[in-house]
């Protein structure tokens, strides 16, 4: 059974359907261009700060359907309405089932999912996790949990 996502009121609603539960949270500063020399609005071209997103998920099924494997560190789709481009820096504190540790994560867009997208698919962004030690714990811990759901030809929330 899928979970609708919690968002905070100051972040849009994540669709009913997704699979995770997730918490978008602009970091301080985002979305101010910043110029030469850090001038904020002197440029246009800047990108803001990352983002920092909570995400919590709670079942087995729905870490299978948000786990990227394609990504050779491993990575998550993110049910989210906001506006990324490919290469933006995401920080995700991610909470798998069944374990009380919240693992922070630096990655970056990889993966984007428009809205209306073809299929019905959920809205959203593929972050790949960064080629660090940590990462690849991680990466082990998401593949222990799944296990033999692995090779499963159930659709997920990217291919």
């Amino acid at each position: 059974m899928n979970t609708p996502a919690q968002p905070t009121p100051s972040a849009p609603p994540a669709p009913a359907a997704s699979a995770a539960s997730a918490t978008s949270v602009a970091a301080s500063g985002a979305g101010v261009a910043q110029g030469p020399a850090g001038i904020p609005g002197a440029g246009a071209a800047a990108s803001p700060r990352p983002s920092v997103i909570q995400l919590a998920i709670k079942e087995k099924a729905a870490l299978y359907a948000a786990y990227i494997p394609l990504f050779k560190e491993g990575g998550v789709f993110i049910p989210t309405t906001r506006d990324y481009r490919l290469g933006d820096d995401v920080y995700i504190l991610l909470s798998l089932p069944d374990d009380p540790q919240r693992y922070p994560v630096a990655g970056k867009v990889a993966w984007i999912t428009p809205a209306r997208a073809a299929g019905n698919r959920t809205q959203g962004v593929g972050v790949r996790f960064p080629g660090d030690e940590k990462s690849r714990v991680l990466r082990l811990k998401i593949e222990e949990i799944l296990g033999s759901h692995l090779v499963s030809d159930r659709p997920t929330q990217t291919l």
